[in-house]
């Protein structure tokens, strides 16, 4: 292994990432007891409060993950322990879409059974105030950290090329056009609409559907060695695509394999034997900014598998 720990070029946003994610994790507790507070009967709330409860499980698996990745190879883990980023992402993927199809199906089961939802009122301070005020009210605070945690979150996780990092900054997107939402869906309660919540509620399922199988396409491929993808989509990386094009360019009519093991990217040239003293940290590589991606090239020389 060529990396002991994170390397230096990525070293500073890592730290900020676990701050940024520690924060996520309080403000997201805070939002569930609101939340749970407040709930009543209303669907949208209902379904709002448990995406704002799997809205821990990315954090939390950055947190634990960047706690492993860092760690040297051992006798056990040879190759170290990169991918725990990866498997991270696998698991925070599989529950998103899970609970998404789940949340889906129960608010559809409520539209086809037309169940009128009411929102009763309670006894506060001596009146008698309609409880959709205070579900209005943990509605808007549920949007205001998720808005400023996700623009924060997506930069980061851009020069990090971190998948489970920007999978969160998306969840935290999702969690406040949940809160929107959700507040149209309390107000059509208001107004008499009893299809307005769970309307509102399989909105916010499908949402979750979509973040849940966006990330569980990216993850699988990525811990079945395929090539390394963008963040945002299914496409080879730019990072990857340049370093192809430079070793094919050096090592003409072999064959270049490429494979992502967590943030790195792990290069192979079949077909040609290994140039004296060459060194991976000093091959030319043009228009390659994040030059610490690229973890190893190793060689396969002709007529071995």
């Amino acid at each position: 292994m060529r990396h002991r720990g994170h390397p230096a070029a990525i070293r500073q946003d890592m730290a900020r990432a676990v701050r940024l994610e520690w924060w996520n994790v309080g403000w997201t507790i805070s939002i569930i007891i609101v939340m749970g507070i407040t709930m009543g009967g209303s669907q949208a709330m209902k379904t709002a409060w448990v995406e704002d409860t799997l809205g821990l499980i990315p954090p939390l698996v950055f947190l634990i993950a960047s706690h492993f990745e860092a760690r040297p190879s051992t006798k056990r883990f040879h190759f170290g322990f990169h991918r725990v980023n990866s498997l991270g992402f696998l698991v925070a993927a599989v529950a998103l879409a899970t609970v998404g199809l789940l949340l889906l199906w129960d608010s559809a089961m409520t539209l086809i059974a037309g169940e009128n939802v009411t929102v009763s009122s309670v006894r506060f301070l001596g009146h008698d105030i309609w409880l959709g005020w205070f579900m209005l009210a943990a509605q808007a605070y549920s949007i205001i950290p998720p808005l400023i945690i996700g623009r924060k979150e997506l930069p980061i996780a851009e020069r990090l090329r971190d998948k489970l990092l920007h999978t969160d900054a998306l969840m935290n997107r999702a969690n406040w056009l949940t809160g929107a939402a959700g507040i149209a869906g309390i107000a059509g309660l208001g107004m008499g609409w009893w299809w307005a919540d769970s309307a509102a509620a399989a909105f916010i399922s499908l949402g979750i559907i979509s973040d849940g199988v966006k990330s569980l396409r990216v993850a699988t491929a990525e811990l079945v060695d395929g090539v390394p993808r963008a963040l945002d989509s299914d496409d080879l990386s730019d990072e990857a695509a340049l370093i192809a094009k430079a070793l094919r360019a050096h090592f003409p009519k072999t064959r270049i394999l490429l494979r992502e093991t967590g943030r790195y990217i792990r290069a192979e040239v079949i077909g040609a034997h290994a140039p004296k003293n060459f060194d991976a940290d000093s091959f030319d590589i043009p228009g390659l900014e994040c030059r610490w991606r690229l973890e190893s090239i190793a060689f396969h020389p002709p007529g071995k598998p």
